[in-house]
């Protein structure tokens, strides 16, 4: 291979002379709901495996956790997507998910769930890690805007993904849950036949390593290490511990659900627009005023009852998950030779951030309560405003 890096073919010049290409990322916005909708399915299947194959509630923990085990070769995925063309990671990812992810009803034994785990969690990262390049290579000079299209796919699938699991296993049985694949091998072959006469080609006559990518680009990685610590206590409150949190306060099931539709369709918004506004006003600009709205409304729905706080928790949702593709488009424009390694790394910083803190916020709740849990969890997302000054400004 010449000393090129290749990331896809003559769209790198296109995007150039063309700018946002809107039909190309919202191809990509799609593929992502699609992957993302099976990569969501282990969550509202779990019972039905527990009650299968005899599982401890240890066991079943445990398949969550080697699902996202491939995360921490992230930087490693992304040096090799900058050897080769990442449009072939892309087109495969949602099949092998799709395939792995179909296959769990099946599972004859616990092994064999572990293997399916472990093949969706490869996928999910072969998929991750690069696509996001691709994105920002096809929306020209407005790379906020691009990573907003595509993170809006993946928090749609999110709200989607659980219903669409249920919905099929009442329609087809456990036993025939494998047929749901065939939406996610036709998503690769139509990312195939879309993009596989397209390439974009960065030219560039050196590739950074993973530990020379991280030393060019160390004022950007350790405030973000920072930045997405203090907002990973925010995030685990939300995400896994709200309907537990409402439930708890309320005694009402039903609201704690609603609650966390409520909290997703609002960062469903918030990712459609904060990411554009990325573009027009300045990544650390359109931060600062996320991360300091979002532990500021934490803060107003802990202290605040009943139906008011439904507001609060629209301006959680709403300023607390827009702030990724902010971050997205920020490491990529600071990328240099090696877009997809330079992913990869901010990739495992997320994943061990958020797999870490989720334990810290359980282990709170247990010993003093969720509500002082969400407390301390607004205070350490308050810490991470300071951190927001050392981005770079443009």
């Amino acid at each position: 291979m010449s000393s090129e890096t290749t990331i896809n073919a003559r769209q790198s010049t296109a995007s150039t002379k063309h700018g946002f290409q809107t039909g190309q990322v919202l191809a990509l916005s799609i593929s992502h709901f699609i992957h993302d909708v099976y990569s969501s399915f282990l969550s509202p299947l779990l019972p039905l495996l527990i009650e299968k194959l005899s599982m401890s509630l240890t066991q079943a923990g445990f398949l969550s956790t080697m699902m996202q085990l491939p995360a921490l070769l992230n930087p490693y995925i992304g040096k090799l997507a900058d050897r080769i063309s990442v449009r072939y990671f892309i087109f495969l990812a949602p099949m092998i998910t799709a395939v792995s992810m179909s296959l769990i009803g099946l599972a004859p034994s616990y092994a064999m769930l572990l293997i399916l785990m472990l093949i969706a969690g490869i996928s999910v990262s072969i998929f991750h890690v690069p696509s996001p390049v691709m994105v920002a290579r096809l929306s020209g000079n407005h790379k906020g805007k691009g990573m907003s299209f595509y993170m809006t796919g993946g928090e749609l699938a999110r709200t989607v993904g659980p219903l669409a699991a249920v919905g099929a296993v009442l329609l087809l049985g456990l036993e025939g849950f494998y047929s749901v694949m065939i939406v996610g091998i036709a998503a690769s072959l139509w990312l195939f036949f879309r993009f596989g006469d397209e390439s974009i080609v960065v030219r560039h006559h050196h590739r950074s390593s993973i530990r020379e990518t991280w030393r060019e680009m160390h004022s950007i990685f350790l405030p973000l290490t920072v930045i997405l610590s203090c907002r990973g206590f925010m995030h685990a409150s939300m995400a896994t511990f709200l309907p537990t949190f409402i439930k708890l306060e309320t005694g009402n099931l039903w609201l704690a659900g609603i609650a966390l539709t409520v909290y997703e369709a609002a960062g469903v918004a918030g990712v459609l627009i904060f990411g554009s506004f990325s573009d027009r006003f300045g990544r650390r600009k359109v931060l600062l005023i996320s991360l300091t709205g979002a532990p500021i409304s934490l803060l107003l729905f802990v202290g605040i009852g009943g139906w008011f706080r439904f507001p609060a928790l629209i301006l959680i949702g709403f300023t607390l998950l827009s702030t990724t593709p902010v971050m997205l488009a920020l490491v990529q424009e600071h990328a240099g030779n090696s877009p997809a390694t330079a992913n990869g790394i901010f990739m495992m910083i997320a994943f061990m951030a958020r797999s870490a803190i989720v334990v810290v916020v359980g282990f709170i709740g247990d010993l003093i309560g969720l509500q002082a849990a969400y407390l301390l969890s607004a205070v350490f997302g308050l810490l991470a405003i300071p951190l927001v000054l050392k981005l770079p400004e443009k």
